[in-house]
């Protein structure tokens, strides 16, 4: 990321990897709630196809929230929140902490990166990410989607049993379900969020008009979020729908948008647009006013190490 200064030491590449895994899974655990309203209304309208029922469970985020407690009880919110964060060390290490890497791969070790470099740096890391990370975003999607049954039965009980079930009863490939348009939706969020993160913090450092410090980090990740959201909101949903949905059901993630548009609508796409917004803004700047001062806290711990007088 921008913002250094020449007289300031260059965070190493290792410190980079493990702040973006850290603040990954911090911001995920303050906004896991959201993301989890956000599956159950990217899901709703695919449930009532399938029971035929014209009752709308979940209104809106808050609604959705509420209804799960006094339904599911508060735990219900954090649903899937082991996978998540597994998720989170091993995807955020690498689509943000390896993101400043590969721009200087593209531009040989230059410090100047235009916009088409950048792109390319977030897509690389994107598709990466995924091919590490994607079962545990399998395993998170179905355990937010799960309900508890009238019984007390659940789908999957553990996080282990969700690996283990997926894999026996569809297979390996079980767990990369969805790989392809988890690799498109990242591609597009990565460059989003990253890039204009990137480009917003160094236009505010360039024009003099915040320091390099918490109020800036706060107005470009405010930006990132709001920019991911718009751009990345109809590929999220159709990403949801096709991890969750039951084996055979849809034989593409193609099917799934073109299934979604015949029987729900384009409106369907932007379904959790408002928790999409409410959590990709505040896990923003959870994550990246996490991730600076992680990363000046351990770049001059390393420092004191080497020359502590």
């Amino acid at each position: 990321m921008v913002g250094i200064k020449p007289k300031d030491a260059v965070p190493s590449a290792a410190v980079k990897f493990f702040g973006a895994g850290t603040a990954g899974c911090i911001a995920d655990l303050i906004t896991f709630p959201l993301d989890t309203a956000k599956v159950r209304l990217q899901l709703q309208g695919e449930s009532q196809k399938v029971k035929g029922a014209s009752a709308v469970k979940y209104r809106g985020v808050f609604g959705t929230i509420t209804t799960m407690v006094r339904t599911e009880g508060p735990r219900s919110l954090y649903n899937g929140l082991v996978a998540g964060l597994q998720r989170q060390m091993s995807f955020a290490s690498v689509r943000i902490g390896l993101y400043d890497s590969m721009k200087q791969f593209y531009t040989r070790g230059t410090e100047s990166a235009g916009i088409v470099t950048r792109l390319l740096a977030g897509c690389t890391t994107g598709a990466m990410a995924v091919a590490f990370a994607q079962p545990t975003d399998v395993v998170k999607v179905r355990f937010q989607a799960q309900v508890r049954l009238p019984g007390g039965g659940r789908r999957y009980n553990s996080t282990l049993e969700a690996y283990k079930t997926i894999a026996r009863d569809e297979g390996v490939r079980g767990l990369w379900k969805g790989c392809m348009p988890n690799i498109t939706r990242n591609a597009i969020v990565n460059c989003a969020e990253l890039v204009t993160y990137d480009m917003t913090k160094e236009l505010i450092l360039k024009y003099d008009l915040m320091t390099d410090n918490l109020p800036c980090h706060f107005t470009a990740a405010f930006s990132a979020g709001f920019c991911t959201t718009i751009v990345a909101s109809p590929v999220d949903v159709v990403k949801t729908r096709y991890m969750n949905s039951a084996d055979g059901k849809y034989k593409s993630s193609i099917t799934c948008a073109l299934t979604m548009l015949r029987n729900e609508g384009p409106t369907a796409f932007y379904k959790g647009f408002m928790p999409s917004f409410l959590r990709l803004g505040s896990w923003n700047i959870v994550m990246f006013v996490t991730y600076e001062q992680i990363k000046r806290g351990m770049t001059r711990g390393q420092e004191y190490w080497e020359s502590p007088f």
